[in-house]
């Protein structure tokens, strides 16, 4: 039940991220750029830096996903649960295309459904870890 009362406010946070105009967007996600400078700082490719990190950042922003969907629905099979990612993340850069300051990627597919992979994968080790203690017993 705790899942699902996560999933669906983040689920409204990926939606005002993704679909806001780029500019209004950039005050989310302007975390990427910083972090880009702040690397290139170091001596780090900025364009190259930039783009990895931008990546990273859309398979985190669908790690919650996965995970709060397979927690929230257990009956449902995990390879669906990361289609149904694959196929939000074509829905998102479908949309996308239509909002003028905003730039539709496969990448952003790509990365976005790894996330999700990433995220169920995570609630099969949570879960694992959760019954091994619960043989156990308490300490």
């Amino acid at each position: 039940m705790a899942a699902r009362v996560v999933l669906v406010p983040y689920l409204v946070f990926v939606a005002l991220v993704v679909f806001l105009p780029a500019d209004d967007a950039s005050r989310v996600t302007g975390i990427v750029w910083w972090a880009a400078h702040a690397l290139a700082d170091l001596g780090l490719p900025l364009g190259e830096t930039a783009v990895v990190l931008e990546f990273a950042a859309n398979v985190a922003l669908f790690v919650p996903i996965g995970l709060a969907s397979r927690l929230a629905f257990p009956r449902v099979r995990p390879w669906a649960i990361v289609v149904a990612g694959c196929l939000g993340s074509t829905c998102i850069e479908l949309v996308q295309l239509a909002i003028p300051s905003r730039v539709s990627t496969v990448s952003d597919v790509v990365a976005n459904t790894l996330g999700a992979l990433l995220g169920v994968a995570l609630a099969a080790v949570t879960s694992a870890a959760g019954h091994r203690v619960g043989r156990r017993g308490p300490a």
